[in-house]
């Protein structure tokens, strides 16, 4: 299996400078690399499906918005989002109507619950290291995490298209595509510094190549990009994933961790 976790970036230029790829297999960190651009990124993994389809992709984006929003655009299913995406994502940005917001564009809007700028899966996770998930309908300003998923959005439907399964709106397959949040695969760390960087993959991943190392510490996006990846191929068995019936779940998606349990993101539960 290669698991290969990438770091992504919602910026509108310069994007290559800010993507990294990390891949890892046989419970090994083997590549790190940065410098393509989304679209390259996507192309890149569907050339490596070609040559292997025993390939898992993770990325670090919100596959798709809140349940209600998804119905009010009149779509039934996330990849008709993506493909509304392809020609509607900048405009979601530079417009910034809400319920999008943020980037000196006004304050949160208010929706008729707090609950209703979060997926089930984001209300699902407690903060790391005192840090929250944020509302992917935040499209500016400090920690947003909208930008790049609204751009993220065309590659998904990319990939699809390409045959890749995406989960869980699709059934587990290879190759595939999962959602994740590299602050619950590092677990609380003080990213910003380099020695904690260099201490924690010295602590955890002990026999990762010198080399390797130095590159993952050697910035939060390669840390994030390389310890998702080694996080992925230890813990990530995609037989295991399972099927998905929850309506609600299947428009917004999930974000995969090695503690999931779909009990607990019952639409219940979040009530």
């Amino acid at each position: 299996m290669r698991f290969v976790a990438i770091d992504w970036s919602g910026a509108k230029s310069g994007a290559e400078k800010k993507i990294w790829l990390a891949e890892a297999s046989d419970g090994r960190l083997v590549h790190l690399e940065c410098g393509r651009g989304r679209e390259q990124v996507a192309r890149h993994l569907i050339e490596l499906a070609a040559e292997d389809p025993m390939l898992i992709a993770g990325f670090d984006f919100g596959f798709s918005a809140p349940a209600w929003f998804v119905r009010r655009l009149g779509l039934s299913s996330a990849p008709q989002l993506w493909a509304l995406a392809c020609s509607e994502a900048e405009r979601w940005l530079s417009d910034r109507q809400p319920p999008f917001w943020g980037g000196g564009r006004g304050p949160r809007p208010d929706l008729p619950r707090r609950e209703d700028h979060y997926r089930i899966s984001d209300l699902a996770l407690p903060p790391v290291g005192g840090i929250a998930i944020k509302s992917l309908f935040q499209v500016g300003g400090s920690g947003s995490v909208g930008t790049g998923s609204l751009r993220g959005w065309p590659v998904l439907h990319m990939l699809r298209e390409a045959g890749f399964a995406v989960w869980p709106f699709d059934a587990a397959a290879l190759p595939l595509v999962v959602e994740i949040y590299p602050r619950l695969l590092t677990g609380p760390v003080n990213k910003s510094r380099l020695d904690t960087r260099l201490a924690y993959l010295q602590e955890h991943f002990a026999t990762m190549p010198e080399h390797l190392r130095r590159v993952a510490a050697s910035s939060e996006d390669a840390f994030d990009a390389a310890v998702s990846a080694m996080r992925m191929a230890t813990h990530l068995d995609w037989r295991l994933l399972p099927r998905v019936n929850d309506v609600d779940m299947l428009l917004e998606g999930i974000i995969w961790h090695p503690a999931l349990d779909l009990d607990a993101l019952t639409p219940e539960r979040m009530t």
